[in-house]
């Protein structure tokens, strides 16, 4: 071959590597040129529907574009789920989700998508405690007494929870499972709607996040009857947990991520991810989300990763220790 054909071909090759790589640059260098929209499992006023809006707003003003939050309620964060993984990998779509599509979903059949193939973690916005909340009127008060009058009432207490596969109905059948006794489930779109029903008497007990439910208790409109963990929870010291009646029984923190489609180039992660984190771990960020009853986290797509990969194994051997089985019920 000549030197000048020679020539011609690296330019040629070069010239056509430049344009390959020349779409990814520029999405990552324009984005975003218009609105993010977060699309989220929870129904509007939640307590989770409050952390995403806080995160959206620092999100908007680093991004310079403003971040919309849609709310698609049912079917135990499916609805919302199965939108965004359908949806364009481009950054302007995003899912803010929780274990309930994106663990327990791994574990369950008639899943639409895949949980982990589908979707790029991009942080986790924020922890939040769980805890058994009740009627004033329930006869338990704590958690020991919930189990004894359970096995007094096989099969007559209901019980509220955001939605099947939630992982508070994973901590709810274990405890059952556990502790030998029989409850009805009774899922909701969404715990804020279960908490309500347990203040108007028309649900006896429910499982909901503590931030919503600390109003309330004050006022003396419910009670805490425990927090599902295995320590006692610094903003509710006075009471115990789980534990104290079910001892082997083995938590599963709660927790609100944010979520791309499966392909997103890394530029544009990286761009979400950087002004997500920089906004939530801001001073103003953590005490905004702190007041609404959530521990800030925001932690890089990798640690994300991990932690649900983390997660999935650990509800994998609670699932296999237990003889539980999910289901749509």
């Amino acid at each position: 071959m000549s030197s000048y054909c020679l020539r011609s071909t690296l330019k040629a090759s070069l010239f056509a590597a430049l344009c390959i790589g020349a779409p990814v640059t520029a999405l990552a260098q324009a984005f975003p040129v218009k609105p993010v929209r977060i699309v989220t499992q929870f129904a509007p006023g939640s307590g989770g529907d409050l952390a995403v809006r806080i995160a959206a707003a620092f999100m908007g003003d680093n991004l310079g574009q403003p971040v919309v939050v849609e709310n698609r309620a049912g079917g135990g964060g499916m609805v919302a789920a199965e939108s965004v993984a359908r949806s364009a990998a481009d950054g302007y779509t995003l899912l803010a989700a929780t274990p309930a599509t994106q663990v327990m979903r791994v574990f369950m059949a008639n899943t639409s998508f895949d949980p982990v193939k589908d979707f790029q973690p991009i942080t986790l916005i924020s922890q939040s405690m769980a805890a058994i909340i009740a009627h004033p009127s329930f006869p338990a008060g704590n958690m020991a007494e919930l189990v004894a009058y359970a096995k007094k009432n096989p099969g007559k207490i209901s019980y509220g929870t955001s939605g099947v596969g939630s992982e508070h109905h994973i901590s709810a059948e274990q405890i059952s499972l556990l502790a030998g006794i029989s409850m009805v489930h009774v899922p909701y779109k969404s715990g804020f709607q279960a908490m309500n029903d347990v203040i108007s008497g028309q649900m006896p007990i429910s499982f909901s996040i503590t931030g919503p439910v600390l109003g309330p208790a004050r006022a003396g409109k419910l009670k805490i009857i425990a927090v599902v963990s295995d320590q006692r929870y610094a903003r509710l010291p006075d009471i115990g947990t789980v534990l104290d009646g079910v001892p082997r029984f083995v938590p599963v923190r709660g927790w609100t991520g944010l979520f791309a489609p499966a392909g997103l180039p890394q530029p544009v992660l990286r761009r979400l991810a950087a002004d997500t984190i920089k906004g939530i771990t801001s001073a103003d960020g953590r005490a905004k989300l702190f007041e609404a009853g959530f521990d800030v986290v925001g932690n890089t797509p990798e640690e994300f990763t991990l932690m649900l990969r983390n997660q999935i194994e650990l509800v994998g051997k609670i699932l296999k220790s237990t003889g539980m089985k999910l289901s749509e019920q």
